[in-house]
């Protein structure tokens, strides 16, 4: 039997209405992330994983409050290559009041469909930093600055904003503040916080860097924040260089105390994982090895410190070597990712301190004679309980021993071991010891 016309639309519009209910996606939000952090490997991961979670969630756009100093060149690659494809629109916001996007910082808030700073803000400063120490040659230098300047050009033009004047922060290292960006045409807004912000993109057309333009209208749109996983948050805090290099320190220590202590498993066991977490965070940072040989060279001066006691001469030593291995160890293009002074000396003066206690210590016990057992008997004071014209019996500790003198001792005499034959002490009269004549009578 046919349904009439009518009832078949209604079935049809019931249909279509539990179908969308049931396969329409979540509420669009926007997806907020905040970097405030050097630009390093967890950044980018973290910027990635966002991008992937708001198209899975098919978010309006994705917000990344930004306050760098700046970072790692590849990072900084890495983080502008996801931004650029990202299939949500991305709008980097430079907040709150104070805070800046400095070298790398810059070249990914210039990536962003949208880019935008709060008031107090600055950016810029992104001329190239060599990542292997000393100073460039002119050579060297100009292609790294031709590198980045074209990088630069290459997403800044297709975002329509000053190619020119973004040059200018590569090539010249300029900064600007957020007036100075906004009249140059750097970015799209100034805003003093997000609904501020979204209240001024509302509606506007946005180009994205396929072409694509879209609209975008997020005010009262719910924003949900979006934070690291628990792995990143410990990576990006071991990645921290003075971390690093404390959890180096602390690890050498640990294993230095497993070894002259085996079998106590704890000091070991820490040693080991300092020591691999460290490895870990080396493995990313850039690092100096040269500077790793000075903290080599700063273990070995305390441990001769240690073994020839120089009044401190060699621990002042492995002190200064150790300081300035930490300082030296991350080649990195921004200071706040480099060992702080303050924490080389915080760690090489105690850690200094604490080893040349300890390995003297250890060589002290190596020293020392024997003091338990037969061996420990040599020096001690007994009793002859025999006459001894040589062999008898004597005394030891209420122990019972057989001796044999080097001399006539009478029982009861008191005889001062001086070997062990197996189980046979050779013993002298305790009066062969003083040579001073008795007082003369009359």
């Amino acid at each position: 039997m046919k349904l009439p016309l009518v009832s078949r639309a209604l079935y049809g519009l019931l249909a279509g209405s539990l179908l969308a209910t049931f396969s329409a996606p979540a509420r669009a939000e926007v997806l907020k992330i905040v970097l405030d952090d050097t630009i390093q490997p967890i950044t980018a991961e973290y910027i990635g994983r966002a991008i992937q979670e708001a198209d899975r969630n098919q978010d309006q756009a994705v917000l990344i409050e930004i306050s760098t100093p700046g970072g790692l060149l590849d990072s900084t690659r890495d983080i502008i290559e996801k931004i650029l494809a990202s299939p949500v629109p991305v709008i980097l916001y430079v907040a709150p009041s104070g805070s800046r996007a400095a070298s790398a910082g810059f070249f990914i808030l210039e990536s962003a469909d949208i880019a935008a700073m709060a008031p107090g803000t600055n950016t810029g400063a992104a001329h190239p930093v060599s990542m292997f120490g000393g100073k460039m040659d002119d050579v060297m230098k100009e292609n790294i600055e031709n590198d980045s300047a074209a990088f630069m050009r290459s997403f800044v033009s297709k975002r329509g904003r000053n190619v020119e004047v973004a040059e200018s922060a590569v090539r010249q290292s300029k900064s600007f503040t957020d007036e100075e960006a906004l009249s140059q045409h750097l970015i799209d807004y100034i805003a003093p916080s997000e609904e501020a912000l979204f209240q001024q993109i509302a509606n506007k057309p946005v180009k994205r860097f396929n072409g694509q333009v879209v609209t975008l209208n997020l005010v009262g749109q719910p924003i949900r924040l979006f934070p690291m996983t628990l792995k990143q948050q410990i990576l990006d805090y071991i990645l921290d260089p003075n971390i690093a290099f404390l959890l180096l320190v602390i690890g050498a220590l640990a294993l230095y105390a497993e070894f002259n202590h085996p079998g106590a498993v704890v000091p070991g066991t820490v040693g080991v994982i300092f020591i691999l977490l460290a490895a870990f965070a080396f493995d990313v940072l850039p690092i100096r090895f040269a500077a790793l040989v000075l903290i080599l060279l700063s273990f070995a001066l305390f441990a001769l410190e240690a073994k020839f006691a120089t009044h401190g001469i060699l621990a002042i030593g492995g002190i200064a070597t150790l300081t300035l291995g930490g300082l030296l160890l991350v080649d990195a293009p921004v200071p706040e990712m480099q060992v702080h002074l303050f924490t080389a000396l915080a760690v090489s003066i105690p850690f200094g301190a604490i080893t040349v206690f300890l390995m003297s210590i250890a060589l002290k016990a190596h020293a020392n004679k024997v003091v338990t057992g037969p061996q420990g008997m040599i020096g001690d004071i007994g009793t002859a309980q025999t006459a001894l014209s040589p062999r008898g019996k004597v005394s030891i500790h209420g122990e019972l021993w057989d001796a044999v003198a080097s001399a006539d001792v009478a029982a009861g005499q008191a005889v001062v071991v001086r070997r062990l034959d197996g189980l046979e002490l050779q013993v002298e009269p305790t009066f062969s010891l003083d040579r001073t004549p008795a007082p003369a009578t009359w």
